[in-house]
């Protein structure tokens, strides 16, 4: 058997080019005490990905030259070696990284249930993107009924999410996104109560019309004019979570920051980031809850499929172009 995999070989400078990753096929080395082989179905492209091929000090230590790229995977057990923690037959997520297969022991890996929701749900809504906004507006947001919820990013994989779950908690929320196709879904889909279309629209004017009152709780994924704008409008006491800054992850100069800084001083306002690996003791609960409201019909999952492990670096970059719809996820088989 072959394991076909794409290796980060150059740091990137910008948006990764043509010479950022090799494509390599090997052979599948015999299991060891233990071990598992996973034939890999799904992979999940997240905006963070962009981060993990610096190689500046983090959250999380960045990919090595000749690794294979690091990725969220599903997929389903085939071989085991003696006494192993999953059994031939199961689906299991984890950081299976952007091959076919992987080599592993387990002990990263939760098992999935794909009579419950479809696999790729277990890399977006169940996944990392859906642990993220339910840690993040919840135990970080801490939002309250009544009060008004500003995303950015928010047709996406996190983003959609966030608004949602303010939605089932009985907040106003109102969403920035690109183009009046993705803000129409916001609006007609998922039951936000307005959008602002950053492409078509002023930023500032668009918030000030859809949250008159200001706001409480900004979750942002973009960073950049996005962030500053939104700092405009923070109410007293509000909160704002730092979840991503997508609009600077291929900068090639020096990030930008935000201007507006001071209206957290005159708002006694906070700033917060997360990093969806410190809630981990936790997921299995949030994977219960969310799965729960997505068979209620209050969560909904939208998952941007494309097909081809070959084919993952011009995949990869529809997150930083816009060109997608929901969570981002590449079909391995």
């Amino acid at each position: 058997m072959e394991n076909k995999q794409q290796l980060l070989v150059k740091r990137p400078v910008g948006i990764p080019g043509e010479d950022t990753w090799s494509f390599n096929s090997t052979p599948i080395r015999p299991l060891e005490e233990g071990e598992m082989l996973v034939e890999q179905h799904y992979i999940s492209l997240d905006p963070a990905m962009r981060g993990w091929m610096n190689e500046s000090r983090s959250y999380i230590p960045p990919v090595e030259l000749g690794e294979v790229m690091r990725a969220g995977t599903v997929g389903k057990v085939i071989q085991t070696q003696g006494k192993s923690l999953f059994e031939v037959g199961d689906y299991i997520t984890g950081w299976g990284g952007v091959q076919t297969h992987h080599i592993t022991k387990g002990e990263q890996y939760y098992k999935v249930d794909p009579s419950r929701a479809p696999l790729p749900a277990y890399i977006g809504t169940l996944g990392m993107p859906g642990m993220t906004a339910y840690f993040g507006i919840l135990q970080e947001g801490q939002i309250k009924a009544g009060e008004t919820v500003l995303v950015s990013g928010a047709a996406g994989a996190v983003g959609s999410i966030v608004g949602q779950i303010a939605k089932i908690k009985g907040c106003r929320v109102v969403g920035i996104a690109g183009g009046k196709e993705k803000c129409d879904y916001l609006i007609n889909e998922l039951g936000f109560d307005g959008a602002i279309d950053y492409k078509n629209e002023s930023v500032l004017k668009g918030i000030k019309q859809h949250c008159p009152k200001g706001i409480d709780v900004y979750f942002d994924n973009v960073g950049g004019d996005i962030l500053d704008a939104a700092l405009v409008f923070l109410r007293k006491n509000a909160r704002v979570i730092i979840c991503g800054a997508i609009s600077q992850y291929n900068a090639t100069e020096a990030i930008s920051g935000p201007k507006n800084y001071l209206s957290l001083l005159v708002n006694r306002a906070s700033m917060k980031g997360i990093v969806v690996l410190d809630y981990a003791p936790n997921y299995v609960m949030a994977m219960k809850e969310m799965a729960g409201w997505m068979q209620e019909g209050k969560l909904k999952s939208r998952e941007d499929i494309y097909e081809g492990i070959e084919n993952f670096r011009e995949t990869f970059l529809r997150l930083f172009s816009g060109e997608k719809n929901g969570k981002l996820v590449l079909k391995v088989n």
